[in-house]
């Protein structure tokens, strides 16, 4: 089979900038002067510099998707923008061959007193596309973006999503040899983002595609390549996208309990994972079909307390609820002794999807429920499984002939 051509190619690719704007104001005359005279090598950073980007390295070909992840500050917006040519580097070298479509900042491209239907020619000529071939599209580009009887209003009164539906509808319908994308399909409603899903599905075989997003479900779906970018520089590179989002969320993970409620009745001295396969970056690991179990202890202020309702629930890497254990029916089996009283939860076979997952508690008294002490993500865990998949759930199941 032919390798697909090379349309993105990124060598030691580095941006500094200066914390300061007088400061960066006076190194920027400086750096002027010295480029007229022929200097123009790499410079280490000076005091209040630091680098956004350093040395990053890459090649995308026809066919392909790029993820580029991290969390804010880390240097992807940077890098998207010399990408697309609106900031040069300071370092390294950008080859991309064909025409680009960039997505990569809500409304980037727009000029706002200009209709929509004006816009879309601007974009379109931007894109190198002459006007009878722009022509051509328009109809698909307004049906694409819903906005047919606000094409011919001003752009700056256009909502969000509006924005991001014209944008997207421009950028994807005229077909680009790339594409690059910066979490603007964030801001669209569900439907049209399973549309634009759709769409890059069909537009990918022809289309280089760089892909930034912090929804790593989306990242997982669409992308076969990632760079996890940290403080500017490449933490993580290559084609196991679940390693780069385990360590994505890895970064998120700390020991401080994150107490929202409490009437100081109740104070959990201690929770922990039994029975556990692994512990890796403080994180314990689960088997697939394994037991789920949660040691808690906690201390009481008044030892003649009735004993109140415990709920543990379980959410997923992007903080959505996935389940709730079911909460203790018979008070009875709990006994405080010496102040504390302590218990273990378990769920047996837990058939979660491989990730990362929290723990959340409530705890509340009485037949009204009354809140005691509620208190997220106390502890994390990882499911291991050799499949990764998009749903939360991976359920057993057997294939049997019909009776």
């Amino acid at each position: 089979m032919e390798e697909k051509e090379v349309l993105v190619k990124v060598e030691g690719l580095s941006k500094k900038f200066c914390k300061d704007l007088k400061t960066s104001l006076w190194y920027g005359i400086k750096d002027l002067l010295s480029n007229l005279n022929g200097n123009q090598a790499e410079r280490s950073l000076r005091e209040k510099e630091f680098w956004a980007v350093k040395d990053i390295n890459f090649e995308l070909r026809r066919g392909e998707c790029l993820g580029l992840i991290g969390h804010n500050g880390a240097g992807k917006s940077t890098l998207l923008k010399m990408l697309n040519g609106l900031i040069n580097p300071d370092a390294g070298k950008i080859t991309i061959k064909g025409r680009v479509g960039a997505l990569i900042e809500l409304g980037a491209g727009f000029n706002p007193i200009l209709t929509g239907r004006e816009n879309i020619y601007n974009n379109g000529a931007v894109l190198g596309f002459t006007r009878k071939e722009i022509e051509e599209k328009l109809e698909e580009i307004i049906d694409f973006a819903e906005i047919r009887e606000f094409i011919d209003m001003p752009v700056q009164n256009y909502s969000s999503g509006m924005k991001v539906r014209l944008g997207f509808a421009v950028a994807a319908q005229m077909k680009p040899d790339v594409l690059i994308i910066d979490e603007v399909l964030a801001v669209g409603d569900l439907g049209f983002i399973l549309k634009c899903f759709k769409t890059i599905d069909l537009i990918l075989p022809n289309t280089a595609i760089i892909f930034v997003s912090h929804s790593m479900p989306q990242v997982s779906r669409l992308c076969d390549e990632i760079i996890l970018l940290e403080r500017g520089r490449s933490e993580f590179q290559g084609k196991d996208i679940a390693k780069a989002i385990d360590l994505y969320y890895g970064h998120f993970t700390n020991n401080q309990k994150n107490i929202v409620f409490t009437d100081g009745s109740l104070e959990l001295e201690n929770v922990e994972l039994l029975d556990v396969e692994n512990v890796e970056n403080e994180i314990a690991q689960i088997l697939w079909n394994g037991h789920l179990k949660i040691y808690f202890r906690f201390r009481v202020r008044n030892p003649k307390m009735e004993i109140p309702n415990f709920n543990v629930s379980i959410f997923d890497k992007e903080q959505r609820p996935l389940a709730i254990l079911q909460e203790n029916l018979k008070p009875s089996n709990f006994k405080i002794k010496n102040g504390t009283f302590e218990f273990v939860v378990i769920h047996r076979n837990i058939q979660l999807s491989k990730g990362i997952y929290s723990i959340n508690m409530h705890v509340s008294k009485g037949k009204f429920n009354t809140p005691i002490l509620r208190i997220n993500d106390i502890l994390k865990f990882q499911i291991l499984h050799d499949k990764d998949i998009w749903p939360p759930f991976l359920l057993a199941s057997t294939f049997e002939k019909p009776t």
